[in-house]
């Protein structure tokens, strides 16, 4: 399954899995969408996750600094959680 990222107003819907072969992919995608001041990037429709995908959500969240946005990751796989408390950024993605 191809994995995409998809901007429905506010919300970025992500879909298929995250891993090394496809997340710089995806990071380059997510750059030619807007960024809502309350974005919501939903993770329901992710399968498989690797370390990629915490990398991932960190520049995501160095976006939203930068651009002075927030954002909320919601429906978070069940392993991406523990990789986010695994390597201590659960603070900075929450």
């Amino acid at each position: 399954m191809m994995t995409t990222v998809i901007q429905n107003e506010a919300r970025w819907d992500i879909t298929g899995d995250i891993g090394m072969d496809n997340a710089n992919s995806l990071l380059v995608s997510s750059k030619r969408l807007v960024l809502a001041d309350q974005a919501v990037i939903d993770f329901a429709k992710v399968g498989e996750v690797d370390t990629s995908a915490v990398s991932l959500m960190l520049e995501w969240q160095r976006r939203a600094v930068v651009e002075q946005k927030q954002i909320k990751f919601v429906n978070l796989p069940k392993n991406l959680t523990s990789l986010t408390a695994l390597y201590g950024v659960t603070a900075l993605i929450d």
